[in-house]
């Protein structure tokens, strides 16, 4: 079967995405920062080096220095898919973190984004 395209695409043209559409919303670039950084476990410098080498999703991920046990909360619908339904677990990661930025485009306290 083949892959996924999104797998191959970069991080960085998807952030840059994430961050215009949480600034439309009054949020700011720190905050989708600190969503990447809770669900991945990358540090902020180790997060700015993947974007700026332009790392494809798949690696992005299978890179992620600790992702978050708690990542497993999340669900709810994004793109018109249940976030924990989606069987393939890289599918469901790049998921989970559309669902992270959905929450802080619509507002929801950062408390409640993180599961704290």
């Amino acid at each position: 079967m083949a892959k996924h395209r999104i797998y191959s695409t970069s991080v960085a043209s998807v952030y840059r995405l994430y961050v215009s559409k949480v600034e439309r919303k009054g949020r700011i670039q720190a905050e989708v920062d600190a969503v990447i950084r809770w669900l991945t476990g990358y540090s902020q410098q180790a997060l700015d080096d993947q974007l700026a080498r332009n790392t494809n999703f798949e690696d992005f991920f299978a890179q992620a220095p600790e992702p978050n046990p708690s990542r497993s909360l999340i669900t709810g619908m994004v793109c018109g898919v249940r976030v924990e339904e989606v069987e393939e677990p890289l599918m469901r990661e790049i998921r989970t973190l559309d669902k992270l930025v959905d929450e802080l485009a619509k507002g929801r306290k950062m408390e409640k984004i993180l599961r704290a």
